[in-house]
């Protein structure tokens, strides 16, 4: 699991923004007592019918790479951190790659295993036995001095540059997209499941995607069931904020308010560009 602000983790709490987004919208977690009105219905059919395509669009998720690395890397530039790592100290060990991969929860484990897999021998695999000791905690027994610049090295490789890949839509791309997709929402909605599941990781507990989800649910349906779309995201946008709120490096919430909240306030469920919105007080722009 990779907490959003990692990249520019630390360095981020004494800018304007820091890395989580914040919410701020009128009604937002209202739920309605009753179906929404026919014109309502009719405005989401239509706004389904244009949508260009999903999140998984490759025109699409090329953008959904620009705005994760926007907040995680101050960068549009997402392919220049496959050789990202460091601790930023957020007690989840070594921070790495495209998504944030971290020694401390898992997933750079599973990465690491992948990658072993595709090519053995590689520069990591001698780190397989210290990231499975590593593993839910934030020690760097067993990978310290050499891990950073192996890690590094691997980088450069194609191979482990397509494993990141593959573990990113595996774990968070895919799951995400495809729970966005069951609930009715375009590509917006999907970004911003895939935004969260990035951030607080899978699962069922309070702050993770699944209990994130749970509480939006709570207060409003989304469109597969009946619900107005503007409205179940802005729930699911102010269940987030919670979610960051309730952990000290991600307590900045400008990914969400200056970023996801904004498309959404501009009714842009189909996350055409251009897209302009800031992180960090960083103002950015998607312009085709």
């Amino acid at each position: 699991m990779s907490p959003m602000p990692r990249r520019i983790g630390l360095a981020a709490v004494a800018v304007a923004v820091p890395a989580a987004l914040v919410f701020t919208g009128v009604g937002v977690g209202q739920a309605s007592d009753h179906l929404p009105s026919s014109a309502d219905v009719h405005r989401h059919s239509a706004h389904k019918a244009a949508a260009a395509s999903d999140l998984d669009d490759p025109a699409k998720k090329e953008i959904a790479m620009k705005l994760v690395s926007s907040a995680e890397n101050s960068s549009l530039d997402w392919r220049a951190q496959f050789q990202y790592i460091e601790d930023i100290g957020d007690g989840r060990g070594y921070t790495a790659g495209i998504i944030g991969f971290c020694s401390g929860t898992g997933d750079m484990l599973e990465l690491v295993e992948y990658y072993t897999q595709q090519k053995p021998g590689n520069v990591l695999a001698k780190y397989l036995p210290a990231l499975r000791d590593v593993d839910g905690t934030d020690s760097h027994d067993g990978l310290d001095p050499n891990f950073t610049e192996d890690w590094k090295k691997a980088a450069a490789d194609k191979v482990f540059q397509d494993a990141q890949e593959h573990e990113r839509d595996r774990v968070y791309f895919d799951p995400a997209v495809n729970q966005g997709k069951d609930d009715g929402l375009g590509a917006l909605g999907q970004f911003i499941y895939y935004d969260a599941i990035v951030m607080h990781g899978p699962g069922d507990s309070e702050y993770s995607f699944g209990g994130i989800r749970k509480t939006a649910l709570s207060k409003a349906k989304p469109p597969a069931q009946g619900g107005d779309e503007t409205t179940y995201l802005n729930a699911f946008l102010d269940a987030r904020k919670e979610a960051m709120k309730s952990e000290e490096a991600h307590s900045d919430t400008s990914r969400v308010d200056t970023e996801q909240r904004k498309f959404l306030d501009e009714k842009n469920f189909d996350l055409t560009p251009p897209l302009r919105w800031a992180v960090y007080g960083e103002p950015f722009e998607i312009n085709s």
